[in-house]
């Protein structure tokens, strides 16, 4: 992608006073002592595939020319911004591992498989919803679950019971202050994603092992599915007892649960939750240890509160909504200090 407004007419726009008090931290590259910016030659962006690349490529398109004037505001003049979508979430990794990309947006797992060089610049925010609580039967109260005004660094899974008869009996055991046994849940029969997904395998099946010693490999009843979306079409039909995913789930297929999904009645009245995790962290803005433009840590400043505030903005908000983040927040090495827990606990069971 290609350099909306030339470098040099910037340069000149911020000479003749149009902007100034810039900051003026060493760079890899060469600096302007004249105006007090930094030049930096480029900086290679890599998006992992949240969703179609040339949708992704389309809606990022004006972030170039918006990230450009935001950094020069900062005092770093950047000649070119290279933003590209990975092939895969690996690859993305892979980039930032070789320093063939200096930022990468990228999930906690991602990270945790590649953070000996690359670390977090910023975690990304979602709209927290109004219930947070790690006991189930807190969710359980006959209302959806709402987004409310507040972003979160992080969300929660669940384990969410549907209306078919054993269903309903682990959600009254629930409900009414019992523990769940290994044999209740052994009994159900369970819609999981496959083994990457962070809430639709990795974190339930922590949960299992936190509270049972077992995990989803250890069920008697596990039917794979493909999306979110089909495990909800599958709790819906009866096809399944139990579904496991993110928290807000409801929030987007209460509507549509009688209409798409041939519930009998509202979402609200034929699911409920038997089980909550520990936080998920949002995915992230990472950057490369082994590039050379992101070693200075004045420019990684800057860089992450060009992000911070661009989000800020309506336009930014349109942009970065393709990959459902509202906002960023500093993020540290230690905040997936759980998506390493939960990965280590999958590789122990496979062995």
């Amino acid at each position: 992608m290609k350099r909306k407004l030339p470098a040099l007419l910037l340069t000149l726009a911020l000479c003749s006073g149009l902007l100034t008090g810039c900051g003026s931290g060493e760079t890899a590259q060469s600096a302007q002592p004249s105006s007090g910016v930094q030049r930096v030659e480029s900086l290679k962006i890599a998006f992992s595939p949240y969703a179609d690349a040339d949708l992704i490529s389309e809606s990022t398109q004006p972030l170039e020319a918006m990230l450009q004037e935001k950094l020069l505001e900062k005092g770093y003049d950047v000649e070119e911004i290279d933003m590209t979508v990975g092939t895969s979430y690996t690859a993305v990794g892979e980039a930032l591992s070789a320093g063939s990309a200096d930022l990468g947006f990228i999930s906690g797992g991602n990270y945790v498989l590649f953070s000996d060089d690359c670390d977090v610049l910023l975690t990304a925010l979602r709209y927290a919803i109004n219930k947070d609580s790690e006991n189930p039967a807190d969710w359980n109260d006959g209302t959806i679950e709402e987004n409310t005004d507040e972003m979160s660094t992080y969300y929660r899974c669940i384990l969410l019971a549907g209306p078919t008869e054993k269903g309903q009996a682990l959600l009254d055991k629930v409900n009414s202050g019992q523990e769940l046994t290994w044999d209740d849940l052994n009994s159900a029969t369970w819609a999981v994603l496959n083994p990457t997904s962070a809430s639709g395998y990795i974190y339930p099946c922590l949960w299992l092992q936190e509270h049972y010693g077992k995990g989803i490999s250890d069920l008697d009843n596990v039917v794979e599915c493909d999306s979110h979306t089909t495990s909800v079409a599958r709790l819906a039909a009866g096809q399944v007892d139990v579904m496991v995913s993110y928290g807000h789930i409801r929030i987007k297929n209460a509507p549509i649960w009688e209409s798409d999904f041939g519930g009998t009645a509202p979402m609200v009245e034929q699911t409920g939750v038997i089980g909550v995790t520990d936080g998920i962290y949002n995915d992230m803005i990472a950057y490369s240890k082994t590039s050379e433009t992101m070693a200075d840590a004045d420019f990684r400043t800057a860089v992450g509160e060009a992000f911070i505030e661009l989000a800020q903005t309506e336009e930014g908000q349109e942009i970065f909504g393709v990959f459902s983040q509202v906002g960023y927040d500093w993020g540290k090495d230690s905040d997936y200090d759980g998506e390493r827990d939960a990965q280590a606990l999958l590789k122990s069971m496979e062995q």
